[in-house]
């Protein structure tokens, strides 16, 4: 997906100021207030080129692409008043956002520089990335770890602590410029999807489903926009398994028909951004000039589904909470759901509260116990069955997912959802 093409090089250079403006927000707006609530004096993230923290791409300006050598970078809260230092012990300058506070090229001087910055500060508690159950927030090596520990006075070093809980809320909450650039990010996916699911794709008796996924991937290639993950594509049919059992039903590897039910998966990142979207679409059969009425009942219960779910987001409550009551709240209207809801943001599967898994129904340790805080994004994710008589009463699985947000009060579908069918042959 990398082309070297005039206009991708002229949009790579455009995405320059937007990006550095919103890492220069999100150090000044939302890091001191994290480290605050985390109870972190000073944070560092200390990684080397080729084994790169996970946190530090989050950390750095563009058009930084590897930690050159050894780079660590000091965040030093020196209270509300006097607000943040931003710091880098290292070879290469980190531009405006950062002060250096050193530049050479003796490692042995750069370990001790740091040490040296450490002290002068005297911070009470020094966050490090490691943890054993968040990998995000476990971006720091064995073998610098061990460095650390050698080159501070015991003092010090006693006072080293994980930063996993900052990790996690440093990546999982959204700015306020992130939360107003993130509809336009997850419209353009949803575009695609729409394209892709029409008649100018899709000629029925011809077209596969792989040829539909990379057009999916191609389209998201010509717009600049990178996939994190190979879109997915699948049919559903009269006389396919699908019981109430089931995980998962369709066949992703056949020739599209008339009378076709589609699913796609599709995921894309852009400014620093992720979406993660599923939608469903439907083949018209010769002679029908919509979609027939079982079929859009189905999908209105898909929609209910999201209704209970998102019904059930309170802050503070932990994803296993919303998960249990939405499980309760869909029993006790008969509908047949599976929910798997995960945060969404600068990567596609995001740290944060889990709200089920797809193969686990019942409580996610640690993961689940996480609990919701206000503007941080979500893939409302889940299925439903439906019994339909146009199939003689074989269930269709709907299975949808879309971008939204949590601002406290309510979630927003960032881009909206989908509530009709995509209709192929209209």
């Amino acid at each position: 997906l990398v082309r070297w093409a005039p206009g991708a090089v002229r949009e790579r250079r455009e995405g320059v100021a937007p990006i550095n403006r919103i890492v220069g927000e999100r150090l000044e707006t939302l890091l001191p207030r994290l480290m605050r609530e985390t109870g972190i004096d000073m944070w560092l993230v200390i990684n080397r080129e080729y084994a790169e923290d996970p946190v530090f791409f989050s950390l750095a300006p563009v058009p930084v692409f590897a930690a050159r050598r050894t780079t660590m970078l000091v965040f030093h809260d020196r209270g509300e008043e006097e607000g943040l230092d931003l710091i880098t012990v290292s070879r290469y300058p980190y531009g405006q956002l950062y002060e250096a506070a050193w530049e050479g090229g003796d490692l042995d001087e750069q370990w001790q520089r740091l040490a040296e910055v450490i002290a002068e500060r005297d911070p009470a508690r020094i966050g490090v990335n490691v943890s054993r159950h968040w990998p995000v927030a476990d971006g720091l090596t064995a073998s610098l770890h061990a460095r650390l520990l050698e080159v501070l006075p015991d003092e010090l070093a006693e006072r080293v602590v994980s930063a996993e809980e900052l990790v996690v809320r440093w990546m999982e909450a959204r700015s306020a410029t992130e939360l107003k650039v993130y509809p336009h990010v997850v419209s353009l996916a949803r575009g695609v999807i729409a394209e892709a699911f029409s008649e100018r794709v899709i000629t029925p008796g011809a077209t596969t489903t792989e040829d539909v996924a990379w057009y999916i991937r191609q389209r998201f290639a010509d717009l600049d926009l990178a996939a994190w993950f190979m879109p997915d594509v699948n049919v559903q049919r009269p006389g396919m398994e699908c019981t109430a059992e089931s995980s998962f039903c369709g066949d992703d590897s056949t020739v599209i028909r008339r009378g076709d039910v589609l699913h796609t998966d599709v995921g894309v990142c852009y400014l620093r951004l992720c979406t993660d979207t599923q939608e469903m679409g439907y083949v018209l059969r010769l002679g029908e000039t919509d979609v027939p009425e079982g079929f859009a009942h189905a999908l209105a219960v898909g929609n209910r589904w999201q209704d209970l779910l998102t019904g059930n987001f309170v802050t503070g409550r932990t994803g296993n909470g919303s998960r249990a009551a939405t499980r309760a709240a869909n029993e006790a209207e008969g509908i047949d759901s599976s929910t798997y809801t995960h945060p969404l943001g600068a990567v596609g599967h995001a740290p944060g509260p889990t709200i089920g898994m797809w193969d686990n129904q019942g409580d996610t340790p640690v993961r689940g116990d996480w609990p919701l805080h206000p503007d941080t994004g979500y893939a409302i994710e889940g299925n439903v069955k439906v019994a339909v008589p146009e199939w003689d009463g074989q269930m269709v699985q709907i299975k949808l997912e879309q971008s939204a947000v949590w601002d406290g009060e309510r979630v927003i579908y960032l881009a909206g959802r989908q509530t009709r069918w995509h209709v192929v042959g209209r």
